[in-house]
């Protein structure tokens, strides 16, 4: 596997606490003396943060265009059940 490739699976097995993640003193050791690492850790938690909150706001639309669906107007349940 190319090294970009390995560095990135080993951030995200730390920050996912994956089977491969190391001891947290160890990984902590490994940032202090590696400041890219500690930089592209922090740069995968915002993507992951980034990723939760887009993820958060697509379910709650789709939450909302269900609920206009179930209940759009006084009515509407009404002529779902008995379409003119």
């Amino acid at each position: 596997m190319r090294p970009e490739l390995e560095r990135l699976r080993l951030i995200e097995q730390q920050l996912l606490n994956g089977p491969a993640a190391l001891p947290a003193e160890d990984w902590n050791l490994r940032q202090l003396f590696d400041g890219e690492l500690a930089a592209d850790t922090a740069t995968q938690q915002q993507l992951y943060h980034g990723l939760r909150l887009a993820g958060r706001q697509q379910l709650r639309q789709e939450l909302r265009q269900i609920h206009a669906q179930l209940h759009g107007g006084g009515w509407a349940w009404f002529r779902r059940l008995w379409p003119m």
